[in-house]
């Protein structure tokens, strides 16, 4: 197994993230422990460029924190006085940043610790597979500082969890543990504390061996179905399955599942 570069890869990011290659995949690091890895805008557009100048040999990228925390969200520092025409432009830049995400090159693994807060669970929602360890925490904490939902998540969070849940992290200030979260749908898999990133490296690694066009169709093409109506969908459903299966890529491994020499799928 290759080990971890200690060396950054392009682009140049800014000091409260760090990046490292391991094999086929990329490991991008929050690293701003000093606060909690509260994401201010030059973090933002930090994570924005490195997922722009991805290899084309990366196949997957794992995000975790450095420090006791995944992100403790908005840096409220950033809150100046704007007016409603900045404040939307704001929040239309975070928006870019965490669709380039979610509708980007590669899938993403987050690992999640500590707190997992405000602007910190939107990003963890924009990713694809959500590892929790036992530590991590979740809340919507803007309602309590008179502000809203920018990063996106009031779109994405009440398709994990529901809108009733998310009423509820923001109208209480409730708090979410590790264990609840894995309940209503916030992660996938649960890791003991101190082990989240392993298992992210771990699924990470598994995903890139996956068919690109495979992994591109259940990022960029299974969200838009599952919004469609049923004929719209299962239409398109069809056409890529068509378009995948015909692909020289999925027909090489279907012979070698054919011919025994597949490998074999482990659930885990």
């Amino acid at each position: 197994m290759p080990k971890p570069s200690k060396k950054p890869f392009a682009p140049k990011l800014p000091p409260s993230l760090t990046a490292k290659r391991r094999g086929s995949i990329a490991i991008l690091r929050l690293s701003r422990p000093q606060k909690r890895n509260a994401l201010d805008d030059a973090t933002i557009l930090g994570i924005e460029s490195f997922f722009e100048a991805l290899p084309k040999d990366i196949k997957a990228v794992v995000v975790h924190g450095q420090g006791q925390h995944f992100s403790a969200g908005l840096d409220l520092g950033e809150l100046t006085e704007r007016d409603v025409a900045e404040g939307v432009q704001h929040s239309r830049m975070w928006h870019r940043v965490f669709d380039a995400i979610q509708f980007g090159k590669v899938p993403v693994v987050a690992v999640l610790h500590g707190a997992v807060v405000g602007g910190g669970l939107e990003f963890a929602a924009a990713c694809h597979i959500r590892i929790a360890e036992r530590s991590a925490y979740y809340a919507l904490p803007e309602g309590s500082r008179g502000i809203f939902l920018g990063g996106g998540g009031s779109m994405r969070l009440p398709r994990l969890i529901g809108v009733s849940r998310v009423m509820e992290l923001m109208l209480t200030g409730a708090t979410y543990g590790a264990e609840e979260g894995q309940t209503y749908g916030l992660s996938h898999v649960l890791a003991d504390d101190g082990a989240g990133l392993a298992k992210g490296i771990e699924l990470a690694e598994r995903i890139a061996t996956n068919a690109p066009l495979s992994n591109f169709a259940v990022m960029h093409v299974l969200p838009r179905i599952a919004e469609s109506d049923p004929a719209s969908g299962l239409l398109t459903e069809s056409l890529m399955a068509a378009i995948a299966q015909g692909s020289d890529d999925a027909k090489s491994r279907l012979k070698d599942f054919l011919e025994k020499r597949g490998k074999k799928v482990l659930r885990g």
